[in-house]
């Protein structure tokens, strides 16, 4: 298989307003930490998958590859999500907000079509009952019956570096 090999994307600086609303230039405003908040959607269904953390790194790993890359903000490292699990994340189409600092992706998924660790195909698994639904309750709903995968089978018995 033959890859073509392109020059890494350049983030341009932010001169002015009207250049980050309107101009045709990537210009992401990473926050104090150099990150930038990422939502990632189903491509086909347009549910909400998952909500992670790029940092330039990661930006631009998943502008070259077309594959999602994250910055892991518990474990301190780049995260090629997928590389674990083999539930890699195709990008269909990459989108930056008005003021350029937050992404949207648009994902395919490989595999079982899941994204969150725990084995849920979203991260966004449970419902918060808000307003009149708390007369039934507080606590949380899920909103998936059944996992879509093993996360013992997948990752082992390691304790999950994201949790606490």
């Amino acid at each position: 298989m033959h890859h073509v090999s392109t020059p890494a994307p350049q983030f341009a600086p932010r001169q002015s307003i009207a250049q980050v609303e309107e101009g045709h230039e990537l210009a992401p405003k990473f926050d104090a930490a150099g990150l930038i908040a990422c939502i990632t959607t189903d491509a086909g269904t347009g549910d909400v998958l998952m909500l992670g953390y790029m940092n330039r790194e990661a930006l631009t790993r998943t502008i070259e590859t077309g594959e999602a890359h994250y910055w892991s903000r518990s474990r301190q490292c780049l995260w090629h999500k997928g590389a674990t699990s083999a539930l890699v994340q195709q990008v269909e189409e990459l989108r930056i907000d008005d003021d350029q600092d937050a992404i949207w992706l648009r994902v395919r998924v490989a595999g079982s079509g899941a994204s969150c660790h725990v084995g849920y195909r979203s991260c966004f698994y449970r419902r918060v009952p808000v307003g009149a639904q708390r007369q039934h309750g507080s606590a949380l709903v899920f909103t998936e019956n059944e996992k879509t995968f093993d996360p013992q089978a997948v990752y082992g018995d390691v304790p999950n570096p994201t949790v606490l």
